[in-house]
């Protein structure tokens, strides 16, 4: 066999032999595979962020650590600063506590449904806030709390639990509190509240029910024999609308009573817009000036009237917030006679 035969057939070998393991390794090949499913892009860029995520994970919690530290340092530099006494935390430690105890009766449970029970809850929360900032707070008890009140509050206010400065009880009020000191507050009630006796106990009815039981709250406390009143809205307002306030707005005039002595002061602070509230005339208080006013109230044409019914109308503040939206709804608990 000559040279260039022999190596003619070592080249044909050697590619023989090539073809015949590329054809093994590509029979091999399904079988290393075999039972894992191909990764796609995308996946494996999933998979890169997520291990890139865990390996970070120190660092994220020294960063939020350290911010912590920068935000406190910030207000601690804030309150150092502030001189204009305007400061939350500045004025807090002026707070007198009353010793007014102001109770919400949740007694009402079965006589609303879940959408009223879910309001009552927003009015609580209103009530719960404005105590803990007022400079006067009142000894706050939420009682007979239970049924969907406690499940709604539960479900979507878990942090409840750790309300400070509100006594929250199972027991109905009157298991609580001694029957001579308390004062239900309804608008049924002939009697008029002049002024808030802070060595009493004032009870306000935690019912939404878009007065579908009129006089219920006033029945009840005639029923237990306990003291009732209403509100002197009658005497210091006039008013467009109906003449019912929800309970956080009748908890938060007993509030602002309690800061400035001042009915007409507290009411058109705490008064929602859409109530239409406008002072009433001092003047109208003699027979006279009462016959002038009832004209006004007619639409008669009097020049005269007119200029000393509604010169007290301008300038009347109002708390314009988005919790009047809120809270739209108002409770049987009144605070003036309809």
């Amino acid at each position: 066999m000559s040279s260039e035969t022999s190596s003619a057939f070592i080249e044909s070998s050697n590619v023989e032999r090539k073809q015949d393991l590329t054809e093994d390794q590509e029979k091999e090949k399904p079988r290393i595979d075999e039972g894992i499913e191909p990764v796609s892009k995308r996946q494996m860029k999933k998979l890169i962020k997520q291990k890139q995520w865990e390996e970070q994970r120190e660092l994220r919690k020294q960063k939020r650590k350290e911010k912590r530290k920068r935000k406190k340092l910030e207000r601690q530099c804030q309150l150092e600063s502030n001189s204009d006494g305007n400061d939350r935390k500045r004025v807090r430690r002026h707070v007198v506590h009353s010793t007014l105890r102001l109770i919400i009766d949740c007694s009402f449970d079965d006589l609303m449904v879940l959408k009223d029970i879910k309001k009552l809850h927003k009015q609580i929360q209103r009530c719960y806030a404005e105590n803990r900032r007022a400079l006067h707070p009142v000894q706050f008890y939420l009682t007979s709390h239970g049924g969907q009140l406690k499940k709604n509050m539960d479900e979507n206010d878990k942090g409840w639990v750790n309300w400070k400065d509100i006594h929250i009880k199972p027991e109905h009020y009157s298991e609580l509190i001694k029957k001579e000191d308390l004062i239900y507050l309804t608008s049924d009630s002939p009697n008029i509240l002049k002024e808030l006796d802070e060595s009493k106990a004032y009870v306000i009815g935690g019912l939404v029910d878009h007065n579908h039981h009129k006089g219920f709250t006033y029945k009840q406390a005639s029923d237990f024999g306990i003291h009732h009143a209403q509100l002197p809205l009658g005497s210091f307002v006039k008013m467009n609308s109906r003449k019912v306030l929800a309970v956080n707005h009748v908890f938060e005039i007993i509030l602002g009573y309690l800061e400035t002595r001042n009915w007409q002061e507290a009411f058109f602070t705490i008064l929602p817009q859409r109530k239409g509230a406008v002072p009433t005339d001092k003047a109208c208080e003699s027979s006279s000036q009462d016959k002038q006013c009832a004209m006004v109230e007619d639409g008669s044409d009097s020049d005269s009237s007119e200029e000393e019914c509604s010169k007290n109308e301008t300038g009347s503040p109002h708390k314009d917030e988005q919790q009047d939206k809120e809270n739209s709804t108002e409770s049987t608990m009144q605070s003036a006679p309809h």
